[in-house]
């Protein structure tokens, strides 16, 4: 790929976690980056990519990682809906000094009031302004839209590729949903399922402008194809053309790595993935402000 960072250069001068902290991340609470002077993103993790470990061994993962920035989900231990089991994740999280900057995904499946609003009560109790929504039923939008103005959330529904066709394969699809709605409702774009649904991410990002809330990356050898996942920088994804966009509509979000694969043994793949992220940043001139 001519146009992006070789994956060669990028893990080049030690060993795949050195070359990870090529370029720090911004935590939640940090002060953005700058490109060029046009305020940046930071990158992040989605605490899905490990599904199958619990919220200790997810701790012990992001301080190898040098990661203090999550989008945690209800999976394992990581962030449950119940308040008492909530509150005692959140508190680990403040004691290993990881910042939450986002819940999800999160189901909205049903227009039922109640539990709408018991989600965004579980947002408002991380702390975080943004609540990742995956495949919301349609009747559901509109109270999500009340609740987004009363709680002051944001929602960015999260597209799920071509297997989603009833609701939202593209951020296309999402940004039709909510067109006219109020400036909180908006989009998670995920780059693996936005290629596959035949949409080019940086026409996605574009589109999205300021609905865009939260980005999932992964990479894909083949965009017809979501089993030919990857570490990032081993497939075809533009990531650098993405980040590009990213800095062009001046995203403030955050960009969470989604590891889908080797869910037993992510981290080999975390590691080189982050490596990569942070190598074509670098190479762009990306610092922190």
């Amino acid at each position: 790929m001519s146009h992006e960072v070789s994956r060669r250069n990028v893990l080049r001068g030690g060993a795949l976690l050195a070359g990870s902290m090529m370029l720090p991340e911004m935590s939640a609470t940090a002060a953005p980056m700058k490109m060029l002077g046009v305020p940046g993103f930071g990158l992040g993790l989605a605490s899905y990519t490990f599904r199958n470990f619990n919220r200790s061994q997810m701790i012990g993962f992001m301080k190898q990682l040098g990661l203090t920035a999550l989008n945690a989900k209800d999976a394992k231990d990581h962030l449950p809906m119940d308040p008492a089991l909530e509150a005692a994740a959140l508190a680990d999280y403040n004691a290993a000094g990881i910042v939450l900057h986002a819940v999800g995904t999160v189901s909205f499946s049903k227009p039922d009031e109640a539990d709408i609003k018991a989600k965004f009560e579980y947002a408002k109790r991380a702390g975080v302004k943004v609540i990742v929504s995956g495949d919301p039923d349609t009747r559901s939008l509109p109270i999500m839209e009340r609740f987004a103005k009363e709680f002051d959330i944001r929602i960015a529904i999260h597209n799920h590729g071509p297997e989603d066709a009833k609701y939202f394969p593209s951020p296309l699809d999402v940004l039709k949903a909510v067109k006219g709605m109020d400036p909180r409702m908006g989009c998670c774009i995920d780059v693996g399922h936005c290629e596959r649904a035949g949409t080019d991410p940086v026409v996605a990002i574009h589109a999205a402008g300021p609905r865009l809330f939260n980005m999932h990356v992964k990479d894909l050898t083949d965009f017809k194809s979501r089993e030919s996942q990857v570490a990032v920088g081993q497939g075809k994804i533009p990531f650098r053309a993405i980040f590009e966009a990213l800095g062009s509509i001046g995203y403030k979000g955050f960009v969470d790595l989604e590891y889908e694969i080797n869910g037993d043994n992510p981290m080999p793949g975390v590691i080189e993935s982050f490596a990569y992220m942070r190598g074509v940043l670098n190479g762009m001139g990306y610092q922190k402000a």
